[in-house]
């Protein structure tokens, strides 16, 4: 299957982390080949920072590994889900998730 996989052209895929027990989703990060086998092997997530430029291990530092219970890969090849239990928070913030934050909808009415 990962050889089915459509890394762009940079050789990463987007990875979606999900809590696997109540199903939040955490963060979305990238992983090239090498985080990918890294993560199948050691059951922990490990990602690509594009910033760094570098592999990094989700909790290395601060403690707050995320252990990979499923990955799943979505029907076109080119985008993981990673079903996690966290030791801790996902964000580097301290919020549980990194999608914390809201944008107002100003709806239309007919």
């Amino acid at each position: 299957m990962i050889g089915n996989l459509k890394f762009d052209e940079r050789g990463l895929v987007t990875a979606v982390v999900q809590h696997a027990t109540t199903h939040q989703v955490l963060m979305v990060a990238w992983m090239n080949a090498e985080a990918l086998r890294l993560t199948l092997e050691t059951g922990q997530t490990h990602f690509w920072s594009r910033s760094r430029g570098e592999l990094w291990h989700k909790g290395a530092t601060s403690g707050n590994i995320q252990y990979v219970r499923e990955i799943r890969v979505d029907c076109d090849a080119d985008t993981l889900l990673i079903l996690v239990d966290p030791a801790g928070p996902a964000c580097h913030t301290g919020e549980e998730s990194c999608f914390y934050q809201r944008l107002e909808i100003r709806r239309l009415r007919d």
